[in-house]
C-alpha cells in the first residue's frame, strides 16, 4: 500500500505580461470655472458674486473682477467637473456670463 502525501500544494509565481496599449496615463485636470466680462453686470456686484458664492476676501473678489474687467475673463474657481457645473450654475443664476472648460 502506498501512502499519499499530504503536505499543501506549492505555489508557483506566474510572471504575466503587462501589454502596452500605447496610451500614456494623465493625471487627472481639474476643470476650471471661467467668468467672462459682460456690458451688463456693475463690477461692484461682480465683486459681491464672487464674495458670496466663493467666499473669497474683499481683496481676492476686487482682483478677480478688474481680471475680468481688464482681461475679459478670470478664473474663479477649480475641481472636479461636478463642482464646476455647481459653480458655473450658480453663477447664472446671479446673471454672470460663465464657461467651464478642462485645465490645459
Amino acid at each position: 500500500m502506498s501512502r499519499m502525501s499530504t503536505s499543501p500544494p506549492i505555489t508557483v509565481p506566474v510572471e504575466t505580461e503587462n501589454p502596452s496599449t500605447g496610451e500614456v496615463n494623465k493625471p487627472d485636470r481639474p476643470w476650471l470655472v471661467i467668468v467672462w466680462n459682460d456690458p451688463i453686470n456693475l463690477m461692484s456686484y461682480v465683486t459681491f458674486v464672487f464674495q458670496k458664492l466663493f467666499g473669497y476676501s474683499l481683496e481676492k473678489a476686487q482682483k478677480l473682477m478688474l481680471d475680468v474687467h481688464h482681461k475679459g475673463k478670470a478664473v474663479v474657481s477649480s475641481g472636479t467637473r461636478e463642482k464646476a457645473e455647481f459653480d458655473t450654475f450658480r453663477l447664472h443664476q446671479y446673471g454672470l456670463w460663465a464657461t467651464m472648460q478642462h485645465d490645459s
